[in-house]
């Protein structure tokens, strides 16, 4: 039964996460399993979540001007080739799947030419997303 109990735990975060819009921090999650009747303390949360991290499930990263580390569920049907990269919108929160050849060229540039060998299992491209930067543009163009 204890087996069982945490993966219904485990199934709870992933749940989660996998209907958040953009990442969530684990104190965010806690709340937001408490609030839906999951009984788990936010020790199991953590612990949960940087197994997730460990097994290529979910990421973590600490996004510009937050304190907290955040977490979001890698998409696994994206994410099917040997090396996994990604960009993350610094507007909306967003991790999207890049399947880019130009990355693997830029690794191999940074490799040969400088001697860096770039991990990209746990590098994240941060900018702003295609519908950010048309929102933005839309709004520079109503105030001019």
């Amino acid at each position: 039964m204890r087996g069982q109990y945490k993966t219904v735990q485990r199934k709870a975060i992933i749940d989660c996460l996998s209907h958040a819009r953009g990442h969530m921090t684990a104190a965010a999650v806690h709340a937001a399993l408490s609030e839906s009747g999951h009984t788990v303390s936010s020790a199991t949360v953590y612990r949960q979540l940087e197994k997730l991290i460990d097994e290529g499930v979910a990421m973590k990263s600490t996004p510009v001007g937050e304190k907290s580390a955040c977490f979001e569920i890698i998409d696994r049907d994206a994410c099917e080739a040997p090396h996994c990269y990604h960009m993350k919108c610094l507007f909306c929160g967003r991790l999207i799947h890049l399947d880019c050849d130009e990355v693997e060229r830029l690794c191999a540039h940074m490799l040969d030419k400088h001697g860096f060998r770039i991990d990209m299992t746990s590098t994240v491209l941060f900018g702003t997303c295609k519908e950010c930067s048309a929102q933005s543009a839309d709004l520079e163009r109503r105030n001019a």
